[in-house]
């Protein structure tokens, strides 16, 4: 690893690193490694052992990484450092907001097509990314946390030999996005077992029996979402001053938000 010349180097996900450590993972520290709490709840844990695959043991050496993309099945996600120094750079996912520069998508968005290698991006399309509206870019090292919002597109380089976990979840802020991405676009759903033949139907059919309130607001913020919209802050404020109708997946009003 510490002596790669390769253009791409090797970079290793493991989805079963939880199960062939068998370490213990929870919400207190007394586990081998816990959640978060800043995340809140992952809805996908309706679905108990039927849920996709959403937790990645991640080493690579200097040079290799991510080339851009959006998480699974409109996922959120949150990375943790635990060896090394990641380079990211980030762009949200808006009707208005074009895919970072030297991206080109399919429009169904099923097929991304890139530069073949981080290295020709990097040499070919940074500078002009960096003043593209809506660029976040940062350094991420040992110990520290990264989030990345539903449908953000990301890409990260490891400038060390770097060793992360990073889990993908479903907030309640982003629940209808998933729901949208799971019913409107089920060939492009992923990391589900072979038993689950429709994953929109059966995440409908747990959470409606766990959360119900929930699933009724995720389904009209999808409609919402849907015909064009803005989103739930924007509709709470009106010219006139009335109070207006809104619901809200969270505390904040933030849009990036988990």
């Amino acid at each position: 690893m510490d002596h790669n010349d390769d253009e791409s180097p090797l970079y290793l996900f493991d989805c079963s690193f939880v199960e062939k450590m068998a370490l213990k993972v929870g919400e207190r520290c007394e586990n081998d490694y816990w959640i978060p709490a800043c995340f809140g709840k992952d809805l996908f844990d309706v679905l108990e052992q039927q849920r996709p695959d959403r937790r990645w043991l991640i080493i690579g050496g200097e040079r290799s990484g991510s080339t851009f993309h959006k998480d699974p099945n409109s996922t959120s996600a949150w990375n943790a450092v635990i060896r090394g120094l990641k380079y990211w750079i980030m762009f949200p996912t808006a009707p208005s907001n074009p895919p970072p520069p030297g991206v080109y998508v399919s429009e169904d968005q099923s097929e991304v097509t890139s530069p073949l290698s981080i290295t020709e991006w990097l040499l070919g399309f940074h500078a002009e990314a960096r003043k593209t509206k809506g660029c976040n870019e940062g350094l991420c090292r040992e110990g520290e946390v990264l989030h990345v919002p539903s449908g953000w597109w990301h890409l990260v380089v490891n400038l060390e030999p770097s060793i992360a976990i990073t889990q993908n979840f479903v907030p309640r802020a982003h629940l209808a996005n998933t729901l949208a991405f799971m019913r409107d676009k089920p060939e492009q759903v992923s990391g589900f077992g072979n038993d689950v033949k429709d994953p929109y139907a059966l995440f409908v059919e747990k959470l409606g029996e766990k959360h119900p309130d929930l699933l009724r607001e995720g389904l009209v913020e999808m409609e919402r979402l849907k015909a064009g919209k803005k989103r739930k802050w924007e509709e709470l404020v009106k010219a006139d001053g009335d109070e207006g109708f809104g619901f809200g997946f969270g505390d904040g009003d933030d849009e990036d938000v988990p």
